[in-house]
């Protein structure tokens, strides 16, 4: 399974506004320079992720956006599924109509991919936002003073 560029800049971008958290809305260009985004793709991004209801926004002078709850309350596993959908490392696990496999019922491999995917979600379900923000804050506090001149 793949995580997107497009989802990678939807995480790095809630990532952002979970540091943000309570200091009000953040601008896209911020975000956008704090997070290595391209700004015009971010924007589209923002927008979908106001329709997911990830994010709400402010109009005006000191708008911009906000988380629309906790960062606690999100996990990476629910952006990877809103962002680019169901983890399944094979399609065979995806119940489309269109997908004919000559195996179906019958494959060995079922299981291991079974597996994949339940770790894959084990993983991704359990971080929230808000565990990642405490890391890199823990992350920074371990980086030594460089004092070379």
């Amino acid at each position: 399974m793949w995580v997107t560029q497009k989802c990678q800049y939807a995480l790095r971008a809630l990532f952002e506004l979970a540091k943000r958290q309570g200091e009000g809305a953040v601008r896209s260009v911020d975000i956008a320079a704090n997070q290595a985004i391209p700004k015009r793709f971010l924007e589209v991004i923002l927008h979908q992720l106001r329709q997911g209801g990830f994010v709400d926004s402010q109009r005006g002078k000191e708008g911009g956006f906000f988380l629309s709850r906790p960062p606690a309350n999100i996990t990476v596993g629910d952006i990877i599924r809103f962002i680019d959908g169901p983890m399944t490392p094979v399609d065979c696990q995806l119940d489309r109509p269109h997908f004919d496999c000559a195996l179906k019922g019958s494959c060995v491999f079922l299981g291991l991919w079974d597996e994949a995917r339940e770790a894959l979600e084990r993983v991704y379900d359990t971080k929230t936002l808000q565990e990642l923000v405490d890391k890199e804050s823990a992350m920074s506090c371990e980086q030594p003073a460089n004092y070379i001149i």
